[in-house]
């Protein structure tokens, strides 16, 4: 990177925590810490929440999912808008009126400690999870620019986060969201208008997307019902509705930032604000992504995005098939490149010869990809633990290599805006639960605030560095965006399943709603762990609809065990 690129990135992140540890000098208390003093705007709420789910995963991993798989990811979020609603109506009064710190809180009101632990427990340990690989995200980047190692990385960056999280607790996290999320749409509005102006003088926009649709990456909706495609519009409608009423319900990390509100009605806002600006900026994200593909038609891409992968090889015995692959995948570039002139030339005004030079177009794509598998082939032989998949590169890719300098420092603080968001939310999160759900809960129960206010930032640590522990083994999924939804999807459905009984089934018991979770959760493992073995078909994302339907109609199931505060019978009903 140059000079002027390290400094818009420096200022610009530390500005952000600067800001943050300014705004939240004098959180003196355990409430101040956890919940920011309950005094935030609905903008704030909205902007924070967006920023939590917005991680430096979003901005890294959806421009590659684009690239390599078209729109099609945008169906995921076709259920946001229902689910913002849902809870807005039925689940934050709720919450209100318990007056809780943690969601999981309000579940012993109305069953017993073993459910509220048994659901917090599922939250710690899929959010611990998570806030690893968002810290391992943008370390991926980092690493690969500078030449440092991924362990230094993780660490530089999880140090940043957990300064800023210790001192200030929540409402630290929720002002420095504010500045982030600005910084993040900015800096993604002004990438897509760079890509533009940098395409060929003959290629306009009309002209991208006809390349775009005509290479198949305009694949927004897909109303052909299937269990194993992860992305079409059922999957999206209740597969991603279940997901996100249990994410935004249920996780604390999102609870947390509304419970924030300074009331009802402010929180409220702040949800439905959510629901109307995330699905497009996700769109938007999606289009940068498409935008990047049309882009390489017409300036080559490396035949891998991993330059590590690629420097091993060059540095192997196998230097001389990568040159034979290098050499071929040129010319097939080249020929690709003149049969889209051709095909955008022609346009609409012959159907029939568009056609055709579209199936050539095609073909020589089907070429390109089958060359780079070639490569992937290369990398496993040298090295049969090297991951191959490089679909998470691809945007850092575009953004050191064919962006004006001092851009490139601002694009890489997005990034890194939205690793930092995302994973202080967790962090504050995980502590909040661990302090209030168990350690004052079951240990500590009369100790004074200062006590806790001291437990709670030890916490922020503890859970920080053991992130940081799970960021130093992580690896890629299909992309790192699906593995956070994949982790998310094994533990969501059963939470959620658990909080909809609490709401609406009330003379549904606590034991028969706690062994109902349990099930539910060791059988959503074993499916799960068919699928990856490949012995079923069943796209992760119907987990969560699975998951909370199953701990449902469990719950109406008559048991015999407990009190009889426990018995349901069904005669009754």
């Amino acid at each position: 990177m140059a000079t002027l690129d390290w400094i818009v990135l420096t200022l610009t992140l530390a500005f952000i925590v600067l800001y943050g540890v300014w705004k939240t000098r004098k959180v003196e208390t355990m409430k101040g810490y956890l919940m920011g003093e309950r005094d935030l705007k609905w903008w704030t709420i909205g902007l924070s929440i967006m920023a939590t789910q917005a991680s430096a995963i979003t901005f890294l991993s959806t421009p590659g999912q684009a690239y390599t798989d078209g729109m099609r990811f945008a169906q995921f979020y076709i259920g946001l808008p229902i689910a913002m609603v849902i809870l807005a109506v039925f689940v934050l009064p709720m919450y209100y009126r318990a007056n809780v710190y943690t969601a999981y809180e309000y579940l012993e009101s109305r069953f017993d400690l073993k459910t509220r632990v048994l659901t917090a427990s599922l939250f710690l340990i899929q959010r611990g999870l998570a806030a690893g690989i968002t810290i391992y995200a943008p370390a991926i980047i980092l690493s690969a620019i500078m030449g440092w190692s991924l362990s230094l990385t993780v660490l530089i960056i999880g140090v940043i986060v957990i300064f800023y999280t210790v001192i200030g607790g929540s409402k630290a996290v929720s002002q420095t969201q504010q500045s982030q999320m600005v910084i993040i749409l900015s800096g993604m509005a002004l990438a897509f208008v760079i890509i533009l102006y940098k395409l060929p003088e003959n290629i306009d926009f009309s002209n991208a997307l006809t390349i775009a649709g005509g290479m198949n990456k305009l694949n927004v909706i897909d109303f052909n019902f299937s269990w194993d495609n992860k992305y079409n519009f059922w999957s999206g409608i209740f597969g991603g509705t279940f997901l996100f009423l249990s994410y935004f319900g249920t996780d604390q990390s999102q609870v947390q930032r509304y419970l924030s509100g300074k009331s009802l009605t402010e929180s409220r806002l702040g949800l439905l604000f959510n629901g109307i600006l995330k699905v497009p900026m996700q769109f938007m994200v999606l289009f940068v992504g498409l935008m990047v593909f049309v882009f390489f038609q017409f300036s080559q891409p490396p035949i891998h995005f991993n330059n590590d992968n690629l420097d091993r090889l060059r540095a192997s015995t196998h230097v001389e098939d990568l040159n034979f692959l290098e050499a071929g995948y040129k010319e097939v570039f080249d020929a690709k490149k003149i049969a889209i002139n051709e095909m955008v030339a022609i346009g609409d005004r012959d159907s029939e010869a568009y056609t055709l030079a579209r199936e050539k177009v095609n073909e020589l794509h089907q070429k390109e990809n089958y060359l780079r598998d070639g490569v992937k082939d290369l990398i496993i032989t040298h090295n049969p633990e090297a991951e191959t998949n490089d679909k998470d590169y691809v945007f850092v890719n575009f953004v050191v290599n064919h962006l004006p300098k001092g851009i490139i420092g601002l694009l890489l603080a997005v990034i890194f805006s939205a690793a930092m968001s995302s994973t202080s939310s967790e962090l504050n999160a995980l502590s909040t639960t661990t302090v209030i759900d168990f350690y004052r809960r079951m240990f500590r129960p009369n100790e004074s605030d200062q006590h806790y206010l001291y437990v709670a930032k030890g916490l922020t640590i503890f859970w920080g560095l053991l992130a940081l522990g799970f960021a130093a083994f992580a690896s890629l999924f299909d992309n790192l965006i699906q593995a956070v939804n994949y982790i998310g999807s094994l533990f969501y459905g059963a939470i959620l399943g658990v909080f909809l009984v609490a709401f609406f089934f009330k003379r549904v018991g606590a034991t028969q709603v706690f062994i109902a979770a349990i099930v539910t959760e060791v059988f959503i493992i074993g499916v799960s762990i068919a699928e990856r073995l490949d012995y079923i078909d069943f796209a992760y994302l119907w987990l969560n609809a699975l998951g909370c339907l199953m701990v449902m109609f469990l719950c109406l199931v008559p048991i015999n065990v407990g009190n009889n505060k426990d018995k349901i019978s069904l005669s009754k009903k």
